[in-house]
């Protein structure tokens, strides 16, 4: 009889280990094929119940906030109880669990004082015994939480093969959270750095197209960023296509003001009557056609920001309404008694000289000072010849997604590009890629797909270059013989002279005729300068 029991005993010895390494196959695919970390954690306490016919399986962590033991996942609980499963780390069995970081067996729950049952998912009175089995979650040693389960045994019953199978459960475990807790900061981390790339290309082209990364722009960004969360009024000056509205526009998105209305007047586009209504509104009966009362943009923009752009064509006989309103931030409409006060915030811009507009009697003073708080001077494209090929390669892009065209450009245009004067700016480029972009035969841009008004510069107009610093010998007396040189003989000995003073290195050479580098280039061609001809 004995004999037939030990054998008995071998059989459900190894079913037993059977079933366990079934479960750790089916618990390590889970792990290698995560994803979700509470949904996995779920998956696992699930095969302790299918493949093992643990009951009531639960993984308690510790929450780093509240500084308790938390049922983060389970098998066998309704969310309710999963809800009331919170323990002090020193509280309960749980708690004994995790502060001695050794395993616990409950024979039977009914005698045990520690057992809580706080979940309330066992039952208060049964007849079935049932046993809980607790081990700590350990990573590098250290406690991070508590795997339970419940048992039905019988009288004569050894815990220990549970207890074993459990610690290697929650050694996978561990591994798996801490696996997870890297993924979590790597993840950060990445989050951290796109964060960082995209304020960087934010800086950059500020969300609004303002591409570049020159040192003239780059000053243009760091004003902005400083100004964007007050209130000053900004003056942005700069030629026509320079991207005045585009910095206004940063500026005010840049700031606490950027969930309200952002209103843009011309102030060139309109006569003075009209655009006296249209920034500061109208009642009806105001005038011939004012046929409903009508609010004006400083209304329109009341906690916002008001963009005045071309603000030197302003008619000098509305610019002190204007002074006022920039002022107090208050007005009244056309026809109307009633004063409106506003909170707004002022970009005014200008392609044209204000201080010679005072100075010519055509522009306020006081206007001009109160408007001057904070210049912000846009540089030409010229000035920022190393932002070219990035905007030229931004707008090829944008014409190409528009246009349905997959059209690149060639090392010979780009270098044309970087040397062209760009008398229209950004706003000239963005146009002339354009129409190369719907005009083009070929997928590869190149010189001739220039329009010949751009073209024509490679061979300069006449004021397009500056006359040279000519040093001419005085004339000689009457009656003196001399041959005389004809201009472009001058010409072409001052400039041979300014190569070899400067070893023929274009550039200083360039400067000191006050000439540009292209416009040097263009005079050694014209010429047909060598520095070995020239010895």
């Amino acid at each position: 009889m004995m004999k037939n029991s030990i054998i008995e005993n071998n059989k459900e010895r190894q079913s037993t280990e059977g079933l366990e390494l079934l479960a750790l196959h089916r618990i390590t695919q889970l792990i290698g094929t995560a994803v979700n970390l509470e949904t996995t954690l779920a998956s696992i306490l699930r095969v302790l119940h299918d493949t093992l016919k643990m009951e009531r399986a639960t993984l308690l962590l510790m929450d780093e906030i509240s500084q308790r033991l938390t049922i983060r996942a389970s098998c066998g609980l309704s969310e309710a109880e999963e809800l009331r499963g919170v323990y002090k780390p020193d509280e309960g069995v749980c708690g004994q669990i995790f502060q001695s970081r050794s395993p616990f067996v409950v024979p039977d729950i009914h005698s045990e004082p520690l057992f809580l049952n706080r979940t309330g998912a066992r039952p208060l009175f049964s007849k079935t015994k049932l046993s809980f089995l607790g081990v700590p979650v350990l990573v590098e040693g250290y406690p991070v939480g508590v795997l339970t389960v419940d048992r039905l045994f019988g009288p004569e019953v050894s815990f220990e093969e549970d207890i074993r199978f459990l610690t290697v459960l929650s050694t996978l475990i561990a591994q798996f959270l801490r696996l997870h807790k890297e993924i979590r900061k790597k993840e950060a981390k990445l989050q951290e750095e796109n964060r960082s790339l995209k304020a960087k290309l934010h800086s950059l082209h500020d969300g609004h197209f303002i591409i570049g990364h020159s040192k003239p722009m780059q000053e243009v960004y760091g004003i902005i960023g400083k100004i964007a969360e007050s209130s000053v009024t900004a003056l942005l000056l700069g030629e026509s296509g320079t991207g005045k509205e585009l910095v206004a526009r940063a500026i005010h998105d840049s700031g606490n003001r950027k969930d309200k209305p952002f209103i843009k007047v011309n102030c060139a586009a309109l006569p003075e009557t009209l655009l006296e209504s249209e920034l500061f509104g109208h009642e009806r009966g105001a005038f011939t056609g004012a046929h409903a009362t009508r609010q004006g943009r400083f209304e329109l923009a009341d906690k916002g920001t008001i963009f005045l752009d071309e603000i030197g064509e302003m008619p000098l006989s509305l610019q002190s309404k204007m002074l006022r309103a920039l002022q107090e931030k208050q007005f009244e409409r056309i026809g109307g008694t009633k004063t409106f006060n506003v909170d707004i915030r002022i970009i005014a811009a200008t392609n044209v000289s204000l201080e010679q507009a005072v100075a010519a009697g055509k522009f306020r003073a006081d206007l001009y000072y109160r408007l001057n708080v904070v210049p912000i001077i846009l540089p030409p494209l010229r000035d920022r010849q190393e932002d070219i090929p990035i905007l030229f390669n931004h707008f090829l892009q944008k014409s190409n997604q528009r246009n349905g065209k997959n059209i690149k450009l060639t090392s010979e245009l780009l270098d044309f590009l970087v040397s062209y004067r760009w008398p229209g700016n950004v706003r000239e480029m963005q146009n002339l890629v354009e129409r190369m972009v719907i005009l083009a035969e070929t997928e590869r841009l190149t010189l001739g797909d220039l329009p010949p008004e751009v073209r024509t510069p490679l061979v300069p107009f006449k004021e397009d270059v500056p006359p040279l610093r000519i040093a001419v010998e005085p004339a000689s007396p009457p009656g003196e013989k001399q041959g005389r040189l004809s201009l472009q003989d001058i010409e072409r000995t001052e400039v041979e002279s300014a190569l070899k003073r400067h070893g023929w290195v274009q550039v200083r050479a360039a400067r000191e005729l006050g000439l540009t580098q292209r416009q040097m280039g263009y005079k050694i061609k014209k010429y047909n300068l060598s520095r070995y001809d020239a010895y």
